[in-house]
């Protein structure tokens, strides 16, 4: 498959302080132009399933990481993850938990449901930087995703 477009990251996060610090982490790897935020595990599937206020994207063009909060108005993110390994569409689409919550139930939780990874946000903004350079990196630029069905 030829790509025509810049690799696609969905971004599931409530937090704006969040969202812009990880936005920038993103912009600092030179990896990827395109960068969408969903603010709530509802919109999310809804982003992923073209319906609602994205039901004009293309079914095609999936992201080829998500990175996902737990902790999620309207659907949590653990909602989200069992939702997208249940779809024929979403279920190879590696999935990153990017949360502050170090809880082992929740740690537990996001691998029993198909996690690819789980990372706890640091607070400090350095080492954020580095957590998602190091994810972005290896995600986009190292690792092979499966192809998407064209």
């Amino acid at each position: 498959m030829i790509r025509d477009k810049a690799p696609l990251i969905l971004l599931i996060e409530d937090n704006e302080d969040d969202v812009l610090l990880t936005l920038r982490a993103l912009r600092g790897l030179n990896l990827l132009n395109r960068v969408e935020v969903v603010q709530d595990g509802a919109e999310a599937m809804e982003f992923l399933n073209c319906e609602g206020k994205h039901s004009s994207r293309s079914s095609v063009d999936l992201p080829e990481l998500v990175l996902l909060d737990i902790n999620l108005p309207r659907l949590n993110g653990i909602e989200v993850l069992k939702r997208m390994k249940a779809e024929a569409n979403t279920r190879a689409i590696p999935v990153i938990m990017l949360t502050t919550s170090g809880q082992e139930k929740d740690v537990t939780a996001a691998y029993e449901s198909g996690a690819n990874s789980y990372i706890r946000k640091p607070v400090e903004s350095e080492a954020f930087q580095q957590a998602i350079n190091d994810l972005g990196f290896y995600w986009l630029a190292v690792n092979t995703s499966p192809p998407q069905s064209r």
